[in-house]
């Protein structure tokens, strides 16, 4: 671990940039820290172009005092529209390389400290996929989830352009990847509390509210759904879902931080393009089992 942080900044986190939409690139390009000391959790999906995630990341961590990155599943695209052909395990990597030259913490590097304000906490970027374990309703495995997916029309771009290689499937990814961050974990100092940042939720219950809740199969998997209870949890911070809101789950602080499309974000009444307050801990948190 690593230890960096200032007295009187603040933890922040935001997700789902998609910069390829030029409204979406103008929030990021206005995008600055309120103190010097501001830390910034990018929960995935910058862009499936290297070339706008490393534009993106540059330019955040020029204004933070640390940006800590996570991939979602449009990092890990094998899109058509970029030069970088590099597929699975083997394009992860490329953008761990490419947030290394630009000092952006990532999945593979010592979890930092946050030591500002409802600090200590132990800040833990997480990369881990899904596993189809979020099936929907009346399906027993993958392959009837994903018929029933195919037989409604929504079925996640993720199975044409999300290569597993060198594993055979997605879920042998996700499983070795929860194998090797457990392994991590239990690393941990057990008294000190932590934030975890995941792309996907690392519980189902966010995915209640889905328009289409068989999406939910490509939203995360069961093998963390004790992580809140196992570990001293501050809050857990995702993206993925476009529905960005707090929810309270068994006492802990679940907060979802996407900007998603300007379809969305123009729809919603909070000004877009501003990252959620993680730490110090939002007063009206007290009001545990209610969303927001």
């Amino acid at each position: 671990m690593t230890t960096t942080a200032g007295d009187a900044g603040r933890l922040l986190a935001i997700s789902d940039l998609h910069i390829g939409y030029p409204e979406n690139r103008a929030l990021v390009e206005e995008l600055h820290p309120e103190h010097e000391d501001d830390w910034l959790l990018v929960a995935g999906d910058v862009s499936e172009n290297v070339a706008d995630i490393r534009w993106t990341l540059k330019t955040l961590a020029s204004r933070f005092a640390k940006v800590v990155w996570v991939p979602g599943n449009h990092e890990l695209w094998t899109h058509p529209s970029d030069p970088v052909t590099l597929r699975g395990v083997e394009r992860y990597e490329h953008v761990v390389a490419l947030c290394r030259d630009l000092g952006v913490v990532t999945p593979e590097d010592p979890y930092p400290v946050w030591e500002g304000a409802g600090g200590p906490v132990v800040v833990v970027p997480l990369f881990l996929l899904y596993d189809y374990s979020f099936l929907p309703a009346g399906c027993a495995t993958k392959a009837a989830g994903l018929e029933y997916a195919h037989g409604t029309g929504v079925v996640c771009n993720d199975e044409y352009l999300l290569h597993p290689d060198p594993y055979p499937t997605r879920e042998a990814w996700c499983r070795a990847r929860v194998e090797l961050t457990e392994r991590r974990l239990a690393e941990l100092p057990p008294d000190l509390p932590v934030v975890f940042v995941n792309h996907y939720p690392l519980d189902r219950h966010p995915t209640d509210v889905l328009w289409y809740p068989e999406f939910a199969m490509w939203c995360g998997t069961t093998l963390t759904a004790d992580w809140h209870r196992r570990y001293p949890v501050a809050a857990m911070v995702y993206g993925h879902l476009h529905i960005p809101r707090t929810t309270w789950h068994e006492g802990v602080r679940f907060e979802e931080v996407s900007v998603g499309y300007p379809r969305e974000w123009k729809k919603r009444d909070r000004p877009p393009g501003r990252p959620r307050v993680i730490l110090p801990a939002p007063v009206s948190g007290a009001a545990k089992g209610a969303g927001r």
